[in-house]
């Protein structure tokens, strides 16, 4: 990518208020904390890749460098020796301006580079970022917050992915000790806030990053609604299951009673039957189901069978912004590593990210940037579902109203959840 071209397009909006002292203290944060999560992983363990739509850790740390090393060093850092002209090959991950590059479910099979040779690619990439980061133009910050949210981005994925090859292995290996969890709060009781009917304002506005997929901002027709105050409960979901809800396809829509039969779907993933009492594997090992929890590790699909089951609906996600911005906001997020949600007693965003009954489609007047970085968000705009708010696995910091993320609706192993809507 040639030098300027993020000011071609609008791909991001930077904050503007870093100065290049605190570019570089977040770019050691952020960085520091991707090899912190990775600390607790042995080199075998960052090898392996459970399903194609889950990456090794291994990979992870080397995408999100690649990606440092591609868009920031080679085309602004004179003098720059690339670590691997071959890792473009085996990095990238959908630039398709970028080159060949391997085939996502192959990314388990890069036994080499090892795990050590990519601890030396990332040093190398941090010691010449450090001295691009202290002269740094303005598209070159922004380009800068767009890499350090995409690794954010990728710590999510980084447990996500671990846990989900974690539960295919019979030892049920425990990410993090149990020892290290803190103390839960109590869930609140359900509330139903009400939405007024009229015109909102929807995407990011002020200041700080943003996404492209979060502009522009505009407005929307909203009908008027009650949402939920909090997601749906782990002892509600019970209820669902214990009547019948994985057995009734009239609840269904039709695509997801086909995965109920294909798959088998029982519960949400990573429940299991011991006893006759549901346990659930998380990455600090295998427990007892709490009722006050959020449920999680549930598809679109389900999410829409239960608020079928319950005559309600899922919000759409202008729906869900306008009532996060109006009740709440964030609640704390503390700054240590959680990979279990936890029922939180104040805050709209929750410990799961929440399904939205909106499909993934540009907001009005979006254009994507100029060049291979444009490839960013817009080309996943058909076949996926919004989802709202943050998770428990979230980084602090990177959550905010209006982010949207996105999955296919069959999607299970994220931290995915959903609170319920009905209409005024």
């Amino acid at each position: 990518m040639a030098a300027g071209q993020l000011e071609q397009g609008p791909l991001l909006r930077a904050g503007g208020s870093l100065t290049p002292a605190s570019l570089a203290e977040r770019y050691r944060t952020v960085r520091g904390r991707t090899e912190a999560l990775a600390a607790l992983l042995s080199p075998e363990d960052q090898q392996v890749q459970s399903m194609p739509d889950a990456s090794p850790v291994k990979w992870h740390r080397a995408h999100t460098t690649w990606f440092f090393e591609t868009f920031l060093l080679r085309p602004r850092q004179p003098g720059y020796r690339v670590f691997d002209e071959r890792f473009g090959e085996l990095f990238n991950s959908y630039y398709e301006a970028l080159g060949a590059r391997i085939a996502r479910a192959s990314r388990g099979l890069l036994t080499q580079p090892a795990a050590a040779e990519i601890a030396a690619y990332r040093a190398q990439v941090d010691a010449a970022m450090s001295g691009l980061l202290h002269a740094c133009s303005d598209g070159a910050a922004a380009l800068v917050e767009l890499g350090l949210n995409h690794e954010q981005q990728h710590q999510e994925l980084i447990l996500t992915d671990i846990k989900h090859a974690f539960a295919a292995n019979p030892l049920r290996p425990a990410y993090l000790p149990r020892a290290a969890v803190t103390v839960q709060e109590k869930a609140p009781p359900l509330q139903w806030l009400e939405i007024r009917k009229g015109l909102q304002d929807i995407g990011a506005g002020g200041a700080g990053f943003a996404f492209d997929n979060e502009l522009p901002r505009h407005q929307a027709m909203l009908p008027g609604c009650r949402i939920a105050s909090r997601p749906v409960s782990v002892g509600e979901y019970l209820d669902f299951i214990g009547d019948g809800g994985y057995r009734r396809p009239e609840l269904w829509l039709s695509d997801g009673w086909a995965r109920v039969l294909e798959e088998g779907w029982q519960a949400p993933l990573y429940w299991e039957r011991e006893a006759g009492a549901w346990t659930c594997f998380t990455l600090h090992g295998n427990a007892a189901l709490r009722h006050d929890e959020p449920v999680c590790h549930v598809s679109y699909y389900e999410a829409c069978a239960y608020a079928a089951w319950a005559h309600q609906r899922l919000p759409t996600e202008q729906e869900w912004e306008v009532a996060c911005r109006e009740f709440g906001g964030a609640a704390a997020h503390d700054s240590g590593i959680r990979v279990h949600p936890r029922p939180l007693a104040d805050g709209f965003h929750q410990d799961v990210w929440e399904w939205t009954g909106s499909a993934y489609l540009p907001y009005p007047g979006f254009r994507p940037a100029a060049g291979a970085v444009g490839e960013y968000n817009g080309k996943f705009m058909v076949n996926q579902m919004v989802l709202r708010g943050r998770s428990c696995a979230t980084p602090p910091g990177h959550a905010r109203t209006s982010y949207r993320n996105f999955f296919a609706p069959a999607a299970r192993w994220q931290f995915s959840g959903f609170r319920l809507a009905e209409d005024l």
